[in-house]
Parts: structure tokens; C-alpha cells; sequence
């Protein structure tokens, strides 16, 4: 018996319990949300495509009762607001992290066992306020914002090199944002060949800035964020975590020192499997990705600074 809750029924969170429901790896999803009969809704439309999907995963939407959610092995905290015109990116961080708040607090009430992913932007530092809040093991809590990113930065790749994504091999490191995230070409390869052997400096460059900016490209295409890629990024963590897969997936995680950082949350490779984050994999960077890499850190750091207010 596998349980996930997922918070936030949203267009994110809707799309995480498809892809988990669809791959048949969980006995249980349980959607969660403040507003009125959505996670319901959404549930028995999910249910009704079983038949027809092939899965056979209980799906159960409420309004609020964490007590359904019990004895989940796996959260994931979707729930936020996006930013609105003229609010500062304090007063922002201010209402999602107390929504993330109370979040951790009722998961925890009935799965005090739970590994938790986090979804809620500023990701890195949601992710970060978890570890504050929560008082659990830092091996628990996970940001999924690099399983997203190095799937994005796989589909650029593919794309430039005119092959199927699944021949590509590449992970992106870093903070999950347009500024902050480290596409590693340095380590990028098609089917086991570094893509610097068929891509020029100019393609190159473009692969990492598109890749950079996939998110916000996405939502000026759509005119909001996107969901199908990071529910399926999701997807893919919980599956990793339940299954015990020993994936190497990039995470943000709390770093202890790792890549010359400290008590900060951001996003490298780790190994995921029944136990939460296995292992931080350390990987040679050159001297211009480490660069990067601390820049990141430091603006991670700045941002945290605005749940002074919360914590």
C-alpha cells in the first residue's frame, strides 16, 4: 500500500495526480485544496478516465480534511498564488510561505512519516522554509525544480541535435529560476558522446539561454505557468522515492557544505530512493560552473531572507 498526497489541486496539482494515477506505481492519491469542491471534482474526472487509462489508483479529493490524507509515504505541496501586478516579491513570498506553513503543519499532523516534495514558488526557498518549520531529517524534504528544468533543458538539446529526447542525457543544477539555474553542458551528452562534438558554440548557447527561460516562455505562451511538464517531473520523484529506484535526479536540496555551500536549498544530483534523498553526488564543475554555482547560492541566500517575517 503506497499513499501521496498531493496539496493544491490546481493545474499542477491536478496534472501530478494524472501522471501518478496513469503510471499505476501508487494504491492511493489524495488532492487537497481550500477551494470548495475542486479536489472532488477533479478526482471523479480523474477516476473516469481509469477505465479507459488502464490505471487502478484510488483518487480522493477534499476540501481541507487532512484527515484523509493519513498515512501518506510522499506530500507534495503544490499551493501558492502566482505574483500579481505591483506585489513586491516580499509580500509574495509572505502569503505563499504561510500557506506552505500550515501545509507542512496538517501533513505532518497525520503522516509524521512523510517525505516531502516541494512544487510552491520561490521553489528553493519554499523548500528552505520547510526544513525550518518542519523539524525533519534534511534526507525528507525535496525541491522538484531540477527534475523540471533538466527535462526542459533535454527537449532544447534534442531539438538542436535533431534526435529524440530519450537518446540525450543532461541535468540542469542551481536555483530553479531564469537567473539562477546552471544548465551543465559541460556534462551534456547524446547517447554517450558530449554534444559539443555536434553543436556549435553558437547552438550551444542557445540550448542554455532557451533552456533558462523555458518556464517563462511557457507562460507567455499560455498566459499562465505551465503544468504538464512539472506534473510529470513530479511524477517522476514520487515514483523514484516509492519504488525505491536509486534514480539520480537533480533536486534542490539543504547542503551541508556540499559544493562549497552551506544552509542553503538548491539543486543538484542526488540519489532518490525509499529513504528520501540517498545521496548529494558531488560532480567535478569547472571553474566557471562553480562560479555560477555560488552566485546562485548567494541569490538563493538574499531571498531567503525574506521569511524573516514567517519563521
Amino acid at each position: 500500500m503506497s499513499k501521496v498526497t498531493v496539496v493544491g489541486a490546481g493545474a499542477v496539482g491536478a496534472s501530478c495526480a494524472e501522471y501518478i494515477a496513469m503510471k499505476n506505481f501508487a494504491s492511493e492519491v489524495v488532492l487537497v485544496d481550500i477551494k470548495e469542491g475542486v479536489a472532488e471534482g477533479k478526482a471523479m474526472d480523474l477516476l473516469q478516465t481509469s477505465s479507459l487509462n488502464g490505471f487502478d489508483t484510488k483518487i480522493t479529493g477534499t476540501t481541507g480534511d487532512y484527515s484523509l490524507t493519513a498515512g501518506s509515504q510522499v506530500a507534495v505541496i503544490t499551493s501558492g498564488i502566482p505574483r500579481k501586478p505591483g506585489m513586491t516579491r516580499e509580500e509574495l513570498i509572505g502569503v505563499n510561505a504561510g500557506i506552505v506553513k500550515s501545509v507542512v503543519s496538517n501533513i505532518l499532523q497525520y503522516s509524521p512519516d512523510a517525505i516531502i516534495v516541494v512544487v510552491s514558488n520561490p521553489m528553493d526557498t519554499m523548500t528552505y522554509l520547510v526544513h525550518k518549520v518542519s523539524n525533519l531529517p534534511s534526507n525528507r524534504i525535496i525541491g522538484m525544480g531540477g527534475a523540471l528544468d533538466s527535462a526542459r533543458f533535454r527537449y532544447r538539446l534534442s531539438e538542436a541535435l535533431g534526435c529524440p529526447a530519450s537518446d540525450v542525457d543532461g541535468m540542469v543544477i542551481a536555483a530553479h529560476s531564469d537567473t539562477g539555474m546552471l544548465p551543465l553542458i559541460s556534462k551534456a551528452t547524446w547517447r554517450g558522446v558530449p554534444v559539443s562534438e555536434f553543436l556549435s558554440a553558437e547552438k550551444i548557447n542557445y540550448v542554455v539561454e532557451e533552456t533558462k527561460t523555458g518556464g517563462a516562455t511557457l507562460t507567455k505562451l499560455l498566459g499562465t505557468s505551465a503544468w504538464y511538464a512539472p506534473g510529470a517531473a513530479v511524477s517522476a520523484v514520487v515514483q523514484a522515492l516509492l519504488c525505491d529506484q536509486k534514480k539520480l535526479i537533480p533536486c534542490s536540496v539543504l547542503l551541508q557544505g556540499e559544493y562549497g555551500q552551506s544552509d542553503v536549498c538548491a539543486g543538484v544530483p542526488v540519489i532518490l530512493g525509499k529513504n528520501g534523498v540517498e545521496r548529494i553526488v558531488e560532480l567535478e564543475l569547472t571553474d566557471a560552473e562553480k562560479e555560477k554555482f555560488a552566485s546562485s547560492a548567494a541569490a538563493v541566500k538574499e531571498v531567503n531572507e525574506d521569511l524573516k517575517n514567517v519563521l
